[in-house]
C-alpha cells in the first residue's frame, strides 16, 4: 500500500505538471487571439485606406471640374473678342503666348486630376479590396494550420502525462514489492532464530519419554521455515518483475520527456514563426503594389509634391514582413516566448534521471536506435523534397504578388480628347480578364502551397520527436553503439559489397547503364524520374542485386540518374570532406584554368586512395557525358549544378547561395580538367572509367595502359590501303572533341575533317588526321552520307 506521504508527493508532481500544461494551453489560446487581433487590425486598416482614397477621388474630381470651369471661363472670354485679327496678332506676343500656355496647362491639370480620380476609384481601391479578401482567406487557412499544430502539441503533452503516470504506477509497485520482500526476509530470520533458542532451552530428560515430542516439534519448525522460504522466493520473483517494469517505464518516460521538450521548442521557435509568415503571405507585397500605384500617380501629377511624398515612399520601402513579425513577437514577448523545459520528475526514491542501457534492456535500446536512424534517414530525404517543392511554390506565389504593375505613367500620356484617357485607364492592371486569370492562378497555387506546408510541418514535427529520442539513445549507448547506429544511416542504395570492390556497385552499374544507353538523353540528371522506380532500383541494390545488369534497356533513364545522385547525397560523409572546403573555395578564385586545376589537384591528393579512385571514375564519366551536350543539353556547368549539392555540402555558418555558386564552379572545373586533376592509372592503381561505361583495372604491369581500342582490333590488320586498286578513303566530320588515351588513338577537335580507311571493329575506324594514322572512335564522328550507306 502507498503511504500517505507518497500519495501526497504524487499529487504534488501531477499538480505541478497540470499547472505547467495549463500555462502552455493559456499561451496557445492567447496566440490565436493575438493573431485574430492582428487580422482585425489589418482589415480595419485596409477599410480605412479604401475610405481615404474614395474621398480623395471625390476631391480630385471636384478639383478637376473647378480647373475646367476656370479654364473655360477665360477661354470663353478670349473667344468673345470681336476683333479676331487683333487676337491673332496678339498671339505672337510673349505675354499672350504665356497666357495661352497657362490656360492649356490648367486644362492639362484638369485632365491629370480626372485621371488621378479614375485611378483611385478603378485601380487603387479595388487593389485594397483584393488585399483584404486575400488576407482574410489566408488567415483562415493559417489559423486552421495553427490549430492543427496546437492540437498536435497538446496530444504530445497528454502522451507525456500518460507515460509519466505509468512510470509512477510501476515504480510504486516496485517499491511495494521490495517492502514485502524485506518483510519476508525478516520473518525468515526471526523464525530461524526462534528455532535455535528452543533447541538450546531443551534439557535432556528420560530419552524414552521425550523422543517423540522432540521429533514432532522439529518437524513443525522445519515446515514453518519452508513456508517462509517459499513466500520469500515468490516475493523475490515479484520484486524482480516489478523492478524491470519500472525501469522500462522510466525509460519510456525519459524518451517521451525528451521528445515533448523538442516538440514544444520546435513549435515556439519554428512553427509560430512559420505560422505568422503564412498569415502575412502576400500582404506586404500586395500593399506595396497598391501604394506604389498611388505614388506613381502622384509623382506624375506634380513633381512639386515630392517633398510630401518622400515620407510615404520611405514607408513603402520599409514594408517588410520579417521586421513586422519581429516587432509583433517583441510586443507580445510573454505570449510567444518558449516555456521552460519539462524537467524529469522522479518518483520517490528513484533518482536515476538517465536512460538505463544495462541488460536486459540494452539490446532492445540498440535495436530501437538503429530503427530510429533508418526511419530518420528516409524521413529527412522525403521531407527535404517536400521542402523544395514548398519553397518553389512559395516563390511562385511571391512572383504573382510582386508583379511590378504599379507604374501608371502611361495613364498621363494622352491626347487632347478625354476619351483617350478613359481607354488608357481601362487597359491597366484592373482589366477583368487579367483579374480573373490572376486570381484563379493565385488561389490554386496558394492551395497547393498550404498542402505542402502542412505536409512539411508534420514531417518536421515527426523528425524532431524521433531525432530527440535517437540522440538520447545514441548518447546513452556510447561510442560503440553509436558506430553501429551510423551504419543504418548510410544511404539505402549502398550495396553490401565486398571490401575489395573499390567502386561501389550502385555507382558502377548506374554509370555503365547511362554510358551505354543515355549519353544523348535530354535533361539527364536534371529531369526527375519516377519515385517508384527509384525506390525499386535502390532496394534491389540494397539486397545485393544488380537490377541494371545485362543489355536490357527497359528502365527509365531519369530514374537511374536519380538513383546515382541519391547515392552520393545519402553518404554519411560527402565525397568532398568539409575539412578541405575552404582550400577548394580558394582555388575557385583563380582566373587561370590550368593554375586552378593544379591547385585543386594538390588539395585532393591528401584524400584517401579509395576516395580519389571514385572521384576519378565519376568525373571521367561526367566529362564523357558533357561531350554530348548538344543532344542531352547537359554541358559541364549544368552537370555541376545537378551534382554540386550532392557531392559537396556547404558548412553551417556560410552564405548558402554564394557558396553554392562557388561549389558549382569547382565541380565544373573538375569535370573539364579531370585528366589534369586526378592521378593517372600509373600513379594511382585502381579502376578507371572506360568510354563504354565499364571499369578497367590497372596494376604495376608494364602493360598497364588501357587496351580497349587495341583489344577490339587485335585480329584486324592496321595497315591502311591507299592504292588506287583498293578502297578509297571515306570522309567524316568530328561530332565532339576527343582526346586519345593511347598512342594508337587519334586526338581531334569538334568539326575536324577525318579520313577513314576501314572499320577496325564495331566501335573503331582506322583513319588519318593531320597526317597521322591511328584509331578513330565511331561514336564521335559523322560519316558522309554520300560516301557510305
Amino acid at each position: 500500500m502507498t503511504s500517505p506521504a507518497k500519495f501526497k508527493k504524487d499529487k504534488e508532481i501531477i499538480a505541478e505538471y497540470d499547472t505547467q500544461v495549463k500555462e502552455i494551453r493559456a499561451q496557445l489560446t492567447e496566440q490565436m487571439k493575438c493573431l485574430d487581433q492582428q487580422c482585425e487590425l489589418r482589415v480595419q486598416l485596409l477599410q480605412d485606406l479604401q475610405d481615404f482614397f474614395r474621398k480623395k477621388a471625390e476631391i480630385e474630381m471636384d478639383y478637376s471640374r473647378n480647373l475646367e470651369k476656370l479654364a473655360e471661363r477665360f477661354l470663353a472670354k478670349t473667344r468673345s473678342t470681336k476683333d479676331q485679327q487683333f487676337k491673332k496678332d496678339q498671339n505672337v506676343l510673349s505675354p499672350v503666348n504665356c497666357w495661352n500656355l497657362l490656360l492649356n496647362q490648367v486644362k492639362r491639370e484638369s485632365r491629370d486630376h480626372t485621371t488621378l480620380s479614375d485611378i483611385y476609384l478603378n485601380n487603387i481601391i479595388p487593389r485594397f479590396v483584393q488585399v483584404s479578401e486575400d488576407s482574410g482567406r489566408l488567415f483562415k487557412k493559417s489559423k486552421e494550420v495553427g490549430q492543427q499544430l496546437q492540437d498536435d502539441l497538446m496530444k504530445v503533452l497528454n502522451e507525456l502525462y500518460s507515460v509519466m503516470k505509468t512510470y509512477h504506477m510501476y515504480n510504486a509497485d516496485s517499491i511495494s514489492a521490495q517492502s514485502k520482500l524485506k518483510e519476508a526476509e525478516k520473518q525468515e530470520e526471526k523464525q530461524i532464530g526462534k528455532s535455535v533458542k528452543q533447541e538450546d532451552r531443551q534439557t535432556p530428560r528420560s530419552p524414552d519419554s521425550t523422543a517423540n515430542v522432540r521429533i514432532e516439534e522439529k518437524h513443525v519448525r522445519r515446515s514453518s521455515v519452508k513456508k517462509i522460504e517459499k513466500m520469500k522466493e515468490k516475493r523475490q520473483a515479484k520484486y524482480t518483475e516489478n523492478k524491470l517494469k519500472a525501469i522500462k517505464a522510466r525509460n519510456e518516460y525519459l524518451l517521451a520527456l525528451e521528445a515533448t521538450n523538442a516538440s514544444v521548442f520546435k513549435y515556439y521557435i519554428h512553427d509560430l514563426s512559420d505560422l505568422i509568415d503564412c498569415c502575412d503571405l502576400g500582404y506586404h507585397a500586395s500593399l506595396n503594389r497598391a501604394l506604389r500605384t498611388f505614388l506613381s500617380a502622384e509623382l506624375n501629377l506634380e513633381q512639386s509634391k515630392h517633398e510630401g511624398l518622400d515620407a510615404i515612399e520611405n514607408a513603402v520601402e520599409n514594408l517588410d514582413a520579417t521586421s513586422d513579425k519581429q516587432r509583433l513577437m517583441e510586443m507580445y514577448n510573454n505570449v510567444f516566448c518558449p516555456p521552460m523545459k519539462f524537467e524529469f520528475q522522479p518518483h520517490m526514491g528513484d533518482m536515476a534521471s538517465q536512460l538505463c542501457a544495462q541488460q536486459p534492456v540494452q539490446s532492445e535500446l540498440v535495436q530501437r536506435c538503429q530503427q530510429l536512424q533508418s526511419r530518420l534517414s528516409t524521413l529527412k530525404i522525403e521531407n527535404e523534397e517536400v521542402k523544395k517543392t514548398m519553397e518553389a511554390t512559395l516563390q511562385t506565389i511571391q512572383d504573382i504578388v510582386t508583379v511590378e504593375d504599379f507604374d501608371v505613367s502611361d495613364c498621363f500620356q494622352y491626347s487632347n480628347s478625354m476619351e483617350s484617357v478613359k481607354s488608357t485607364v481601362s487597359e491597366t492592371f484592373m482589366s477583368k480578364p487579367s483579374i480573373a486569370k490572376r486570381r484563379a492562378n493565385q488561389q490554386e497555387t496558394e492551395q497547393f502551397y498550404f498542402t505542402k506546408m502542412k505536409e512539411y510541418l508534420e514531417g518536421r514535427n515527426l523528425i524532431t520527436k524521433l531525432q530527440a529520442k535517437h540522440d538520447l539513445l545514441q548518447k546513452t549507448l556510447g561510442e560503440s553503439q553509436r558506430t553501429d547506429c551510423s551504419l543504418a544511416r548510410r544511404s539505402s542504395t549502398v550495396r553490401k559489397q565486398d571490401s575489395s570492390q573499390t567502386i561501389p556497385l550502385v555507382v558502377e552499374s548506374c554509370i555503365r547503364f547511362i554510358s551505354r544507353h543515355g549519353l544523348q538523353h535530354e535533361g539527364i540528371f536534371r529531369v526527375s524520374g519516377s519515385q517508384v522506380e527509384v525506390n525499386d532500383i535502390k532496394n534491389a541494390f540494397e539486397r545485393g542485386e544488380d537490377p541494371l545488369a545485362g543489355d536490357q534497356n527497359d528502365h527509365d533513364m531519369d530514374s537511374i540518374a536519380g538513383v546515382l545522385k541519391l547515392y552520393f547525397r545519402g553518404l554519411e560523409h560527402p565525397l568532398f570532406p568539409k575539412d578541405i572546403f575552404h582550400d577548394l573555395m580558394a582555388c575557385v578564385t583563380m582566373d587561370n584554368l590550368q593554375e586552378r586545376a593544379l591547385h585543386i589537384r594538390k588539395v585532393l591528393l591528401v584524400l584517401p586512395k579509395t576516395t580519389l579512385i571514385i572521384m576519378r571514375y565519376l568525373f571521367a564519366f561526367l566529362n564523357h557525358l558533357s561531350q554530348f551536350s548538344e543532344e542531352n543539353m547537359m554541358d559541364p556547368y549544368n552537370l555541376a549544378i545537378c551534382f554540386g549539392p550532392s557531392l559537396m555540402s556547404v558548412p553551417e555558418g556560410h552564405d548558402q547561395v554564394s557558396c553554392q555558386a562557388h561549389v558549382n564552379e569547382l565541380i565544373k572545373t573538375i569535370i573539364i580538367q579531370h585528366e589534369n586533376i586526378f592521378p593517372n592509372p600509373r600513379e594511382l592503381e585502381g579502376p578507371v572509367y572506360s568510354r563504354g561505361g565499364s571499369m578497367e583495372d590497372y596494376c604495376d604491369s608494364p602493360h598497364g595502359e588501357t587496351t580497349s581500342a587495341e583489344d577490339s582490333t587485335q585480329d584486324v590488320t592496321t595497315e591502311h590501303h591507299t592504292s588506287d586498286d583498293e578502297c578509297e578513303p571515306i570522309e567524316a566530320i568530328a561530332k565532339f572533341d576527343y582526346v586519345g588515351r593511347t598512342a594508337r588513338e587519334l586526338s581531334f577537335k569538334k568539326g575536324a575533317s577525318l579520313l577513314l580507311y576501314q572499320r577496325a571493329s564495331d566501335d573503331w575506324w582506322e583513319g588519318r588526321h593531320n597526317g597521322i594514322d591511328g584509331l578513330i572512335p565511331h561514336q564521335y564522328i559523322v560519316v558522309q552520307d554520300t560516301l557510305i550507306s
